[in-house]
């Protein structure tokens, strides 16, 4: 279909545009998969949504912390175990200490500094 000859951008937007197809980058702080077991969190993910005549269609790029499932949720809804620290889950803590690549108390201070959001946190950090 696009023949031997190697990626022509110009000619993949023409067929692009002639299918009704648009692409748009999001400039997404975080997503969260929750499956029955395990939640995927991507805090530094590239999101694409594409529309093709009317049905949109997202794409994630890059690579997620795994957690178990209902730690998030269970936070948000105030009933869930916070980790005994200042409301902060240590799942999340855990996260953004690997991502940023600090101690786990600097990776708390700057989520409590940053109300829990993670991406916010990282950032901090980096």
């Amino acid at each position: 279909m696009f023949g031997g000859g190697g990626f022509d951008p110009q000619k993949m937007q023409q067929m692009m545009d002639q299918f009704g197809i648009d692409i748009d980058e999001l400039d997404a702080e975080e997503v969260i998969i929750r499956t029955a077991d395990e939640e995927l969190v991507f805090t530094d993910a590239e999101v694409q949504r594409m529309d093709a005549q009317g049905q949109e269609t997202y794409q994630v790029i890059g690579t997620p912390e795994t957690r178990e499932a209902g730690e998030a949720s269970a936070v948000e809804s105030g009933d869930g175990d916070s980790g005994g620290n200042g409301g902060i889950p240590d799942a999340d803590v855990e996260i953004v200490a690997n991502r940023a690549g600090v101690s786990e108390d600097d990776a708390r201070e700057a989520l409590e500094e940053e109300d829990g959001n993670l991406a916010a946190a990282v950032e901090r950090l980096e």
